[in-house]
């Protein structure tokens, strides 16, 4: 098996695996579709797992348009904080800058503990 195919059976199980839950999700949240999904389940293994693809497919690509659109939103330095002492270059629309602060507090006050922690050795003669 050469690695184009193991690729491709990876993205073939993760779409199923991706419209299997989906509907199941939906089967939870609608009547109607819970009626249609267990219908389909009638029809044999190849054909439920060709749906299920073909919805995993679907919904990798909406989610994908999802996490773009909200990288657009709130842009690159949307994960500002996740380095100590650093300082975002902008402020996401409709946040409070009072809010910033204190999460920027709230991840120094982490970063000290994180580092006390990692110099503090454990006592190995108790």
């Amino acid at each position: 098996m050469d690695e184009n195919n193991v690729t491709d059976v990876l993205k073939k199980g993760f779409q199923v695996t991706l419209g299997a839950a989906t509907s199941l999700a939906e089967s939870l949240q609608d009547e109607r579709k819970r009626e249609e999904n267990l219908s389909q389940l009638n029809l044999g293994f190849d054909k439920v797992t060709e749906i299920w693809a073909e919805k995993g497919a679907v919904t990798e690509v909406e989610g994908r348009k999802m996490i773009d659109t909200m990288v657009e939103q709130y842009g690159p330095n949307a994960n500002s904080y996740s380095t100590p002492g650093t300082t975002p270059t902008s402020t996401s629309p409709g946040v409070d800058p009072g809010l910033h602060q204190e999460l920027r507090d709230l991840t120094t006050q982490l970063a000290a503990i994180r580092t006390e922690l990692t110099q503090t050795s454990p006592d190995k003669d108790s």
